[in-house]
């Protein structure tokens, strides 16, 4: 079988299974299987698969109509433009929270003397704290997770990208796993942010496949939101910042709960789509 028939043969099965973005989908898989890159398949139409390469390309086919993320079944996806593993330890990096990293180094780089220091509240698969570290790299950069799994999976990135020395990495629930005395700079966080009851309503391969623990906000999905409101200030410098990545219809609520808690809410950033995506605030008790 050719790759072209291969691809119109696939795309209207993946459709069928309410895969989106079907053709594209066949094309990453037939990329990875081949070991080209993606655009190069169309210089490749006629090019016969071998049986091992059947075999390889049909199981992943199988997973991906079973709506697994395709980042799971490539075992990886970019951020950043850093490569990052992902598993079902953690949440797969969205595209959006690229713009939270963004600010997070913008705002590290202008401080250099003494070197700043940032905690990535929540690490998952390490994504924000690496990409700190890369472009900011005077930094100090620190990242915790209740979940060993995902901490195992943040080290293994931060190794591949040459950074395992770069991050210190903390273990324990919120607060409890930042040592005493210490403080930042800038404390970033991507938390859960979905109502609990709407959790069954999202697509299966954030539903069936990234963790709950990684999308339950709570009743209202501003549980996460109201601890770092009570609790953060305490962990910042004078002067330091707080950024965190919020959901659709959820800025109102966010300025009034920081607001509430004495915060300075400096900014609301609004992502490449237009909607409001990050908190910006400091501490103003």
């Amino acid at each position: 079988m050719t790759v072209l028939e291969i691809i119109q043969r696939t795309t209207p099965f993946l459709e069928q299974k309410g895969v989106e973005s079907p053709r594209l989908q066949i094309e990453l898989m037939l990329a990875q299987v081949l070991q080209m890159p993606r655009l190069k398949l169309y210089l490749n139409f006629d090019r016969v698969l071998a049986d091992p390469e059947l075999v390889v390309l049909r199981a992943m086919v199988k997973r991906r109509a079973t709506r697994e993320p395709l980042q799971h079944i490539l075992g990886s996806t970019s951020f950043c433009g850093l490569e990052i593993k992902t598993s079902r330890a953690a949440l797969v990096p969205r595209p959006e929270t690229e713009l939270l990293a963004e600010r997070a180094w913008q705002l590290l780089s202008t401080r250099n003397s003494p070197p700043a220091t940032a905690l990535d509240f929540g690490t998952g698969t390490g994504c924000i704290a690496i990409a700190i570290a890369k472009h900011a790299p005077h930094a100090e950069v620190h990242a915790l997770d209740v979940s060993v799994e995902a901490l195992a999976l943040a080290k293994a990135n931060a190794a591949d990208h040459g950074l395992a020395e770069r991050i210190t990495f903390h273990h324990g629930d919120g607060f409890a796993a930042i040592p005493a005395g210490m403080s930042f700079d800038l404390l970033v966080s991507n938390p859960p942010y979905i109502a609990s009851a709407e959790i069954a309503t999202l697509e299966p391969e954030v539903r069936d496949f990234d963790p709950r623990g990684a999308l339950d906000g709570g009743g209202d999905g501003l549980e996460f939101y109201r601890l770092l409101a009570r609790g953060a200030g305490r962990f910042l410098k004078p002067h330091g910042r707080l950024m965190v990545e919020f959901g659709d219809g959820q800025a109102g609520d966010l300025e009034k709960i920081f607001s509430d808690e004495k915060w300075i809410v400096e900014e609301i950033v609004a992502d490449y789509s237009a909607r409001p995506r990050i908190l910006i605030a400091r501490s103003g008790g």
